[in-house]
């Protein structure tokens, strides 16, 4: 009987010191643009009391408390937003952050998505966590759809032509820094059944002479709006002059749409597709 008695006793010892779930956070800091975005995509604004100084999108989330960059934000910011939760990305944020801020009992979230095919699941993942299941199952099944609507689109289209549509995407003109490997770009590209001509490069953002570029002869150029009619760019075109993308104007400004594993990537997608495929 005694045995019993402590037995009961201990189970509803080991209850009473379980910890109780943690509530959804109310007070969030943002460590990575992506992050933001697909904060402010799951209608969290509210919520946000401190972002990155990279932050611009949506634009309202310049308005935020800054905390620094993502890769050394400012303790003391944080800390003085009050956070009962930071949310951070692998790629993005130095782990002795997150060790850091857990010391001083500040709990955090790693934002879990470096590719396109990782997004929706990293989503809903994170929807559970902030306790917008709803919203984000919405939010990551559009992104699924829209993805899947243009790739089957594009495969069709693509499967008309003769050999795939050689590409490249310039990032920076001047250091000529281009998309290669292992990019949410270049893996858009191969969705769209387009061919990146910088894809076999040994880092994701090779910097490529003009020579190089000449020797790939890509058939369509792609430039970020926020260089394209800068005078590196220009410059750049002109010593490009004698490939057939320049002549024949295949060459595009495009969005930052791409940049960021966010919700802004069907946008992204469908913003290439129309330049290639409206041609």
């Amino acid at each position: 009987m005694k045995f019993i008695q402590g037995l009961i006793l201990a189970v509803i010892g080991l209850f009473l010191a379980s910890p109780s779930p943690a509530a959804p956070p109310e007070r969030i800091v943002s460590l990575a643009p992506s992050v933001t975005e697909i904060l402010y995509d799951l209608g969290m604004e509210s919520r946000i009391v401190g972002v990155t100084e990279y932050c611009d999108e949506p634009p309202r989330a310049r308005t935020k408390p800054r905390i620094g960059g993502y890769d050394s934000p400012s303790l003391e910011a944080i800390v003085a937003v009050h956070p009962d939760l930071v949310i951070m990305t692998k790629e993005k944020n130095p782990g002795h952050i997150r060790e850091r801020l857990n010391k001083l009992g500040i709990r955090t979230y790693v934002f879990g998505a470096r590719r396109l095919s990782e997004l929706p699941s990293a989503v809903r993942d994170l929807g559970r966590a902030l306790d917008v299941a709803e919203t984000a199952e919405r939010r990551a099944g559009a992104i699924e759809k829209g993805v899947a609507q243009f790739a089957q689109t594009s495969k069709n289209r693509a499967a008309k032509r003769t050999g795939k549509t050689r590409v490249l995407f310039v990032i920076h003109p001047e250091p000529l820094v281009v998309a290669g490997p292992g990019t949410l770009i270049d893996e858009a590209f191969g969705l769209l059944g387009l061919r990146n001509v910088a894809g076999r490069s040994s880092v994701q953002y090779p910097k490529f002479s003009i020579e190089e570029v000449i020797r790939l002869d890509p058939d369509v150029i792609f430039i970020g709006t926020g260089y394209m009619t800068s005078g590196s760019a220009q410059g750049m075109l002109k010593k490009l002059s004698m490939l057939d993308a320049v002549k024949k104007g295949r060459v595009y400004p495009v969005s930052e749409s791409l940049y960021r594993v966010g919700p802004r990537v069907v946008a992204g997608m469908e913003e290439l597709a129309g330049h290639v495929y409206s041609r």
